[in-house]
């Protein structure tokens, strides 16, 4: 056993560019995808819409730890060999997608009636009216819950840990059972992850606020 130094928290510090890049490639797979899930809600067929509802209470309605397992553990079971990054990836670019999708299909349902029947009474395409009209005020709508849902991303990354990749928690897992003092550890460990969601929480706050006063 030894006493927590500089070096443990340089090495913790260092595995917070690995949270945050794990938190980039969620948020932008997961827009990519919430995006498709958003506009299979909102369309006309009931095979989409359908299948965006599923999609989103299955990966609503189980942990992301599950999910996790499952994307880590049973690739083998299928004769994929994937790593704690692959898996951690996967797994968190599909939940993001889940969320993110249900928030936009939300902020899309909110653009009032007029706008689409306007678009229809223009002779617009589907592809076109969402682009040009119901597209452009739903991200305004959308922008303070999307930042705001970014924290949960980052913090969702700590559960990464538990399958081997080394990101801020695991990082500190590692110098605990090092050092034995968690108090110090861990508190480090926390601080980080404040330093990485207060700002988020801050800006999602403020365009709320704007958004508000414009109003």
């Amino acid at each position: 056993m030894r006493s927590f130094s500089i070096q443990d928290f340089w090495f913790i510090l260092q595995a917070a560019q690995w949270t945050v890049l794990l938190s980039l490639i969620a948020f932008a797979g997961g827009a990519i995808g919430g995006l498709s899930v958003a506009l299979a809600r909102t369309s006309d067929r009931p095979v989409l819409q359908h299948s965006a509802t599923a999609f989103i209470q299955l990966f609503q309605g189980t942990p992301l730890l599950m999910q996790l397992f499952l994307v880590f553990f049973g690739a083998p079971v299928l004769g994929l060999d994937v790593s704690p990054w692959t898996a951690a990836s996967m797994a968190l670019v599909l939940n993001t997608s889940a969320f993110l999708g249900e928030i936009w299909r939300g902020s899309i349902q909110a653009i009032p009636r007029g706008q689409w029947e306007a678009g229809d009474a223009l002779g617009l395409s589907y592809a076109v009216r969402m682009r040009k009209v119901v597209l452009p005020q739903a991200w305004k709508i959308a922008l303070p819950p999307t930042v705001g849902y970014m924290v949960q991303v980052v913090k969702g990354t700590s559960l990464a840990a538990i399958i081997g990749f080394a990101e801020i928690t695991r990082a500190g897992q590692i110098i605990n059972n090092a050092t034995f003092q968690p108090l110090i550890v861990f508190s480090v460990v926390g601080a980080l992850y404040f330093a990485l969601c207060w700002p988020l929480s801050w800006w999602a706050g403020r365009i709320e606020r704007r958004q508000s006063l414009a109003r």
